[in-house]
């Protein structure tokens, strides 16, 4: 069984980090993503060259951020053993951002704190530049997430995936595979910072 604790003295603490129980550590939502879902994004989209994977998890989204040449900066609630973790950050406690220029947020956040997530990004983010989240698409239902998040800051795109996409939680995609693979549709979302319109629709 793999242990998520984490470094108690990583130096992003200082905006927004915090110990956790183990309790706690069953309540954060991990969910890795199939680096697959970044390949299908690019057929039809790029971020800025500089991204934040603020949820990174192992890193597999990270890695193929990378791979693509981005510079890719990637946090997480706690150290789960990405070997380029740039350390502990409670994303919807953080109060900056802790590099300089133009960039996009890339990331599958916590389902329970998507809208959440959503909200803080478009807060943290200059004008202009985007979040591209990784969600169910029955994010699109309810009426508070209508409310507070769709009404008022609809997001620009969404990328509807043709076939199913592996997510698979604490990272055990083998588990997933042997249990007959997802049976839950996902999309990517794109907000843009200072957009207001209707969304479009793709599929890739």
């Amino acid at each position: 069984m793999k242990d998520w604790s984490g470094d108690g003295n990583a130096i992003w603490r200082i905006i927004g980090a915090s110990n956790h129980t183990d309790k706690e550590r069953e309540q954060d939502d991990y969910y890795a993503t199939d680096p697959i879902a970044v390949d299908k994004l690019f057929a039809v989209e790029r971020p800025h060259r500089q991204v934040w994977e603020c949820a990174c998890g192992e890193g597999h989204l990270s890695r193929r951020l990378t791979e693509y040449g981005f510079k890719v900066h990637s946090t997480d609630i706690q150290d789960r053993g990405y070997e380029h973790f740039d350390g502990e950050l409670d994303f919807l406690a953080a109060q900056m951002v802790p590099f300089a220029g133009d960039f996009d947020i890339f990331t599958n956040p916590p389902y329970k704190s998507a809208k959440e997530f959503v909200a803080k990004a478009l807060d943290l983010l200059p004008n202009r530049c985007r979040c591209y989240m990784f969600l169910k698409l029955t994010f699109l239902e309810g009426k508070a997430r209508y409310a507070d998040l769709f009404r008022r800051t609809p997001p620009r795109r969404i990328y509807v995936f043709s076939e199913r996409v592996l997510c698979a939680k604490n990272g055990d995609f083998e588990k997933v595979r042997e249990g007959g693979g997802s049976a839950v549709a996902y999309a990517w979302f794109v907000w843009e910072k200072g957009f207001q319109g209707e969304p479009t629709i793709g599929w890739i």
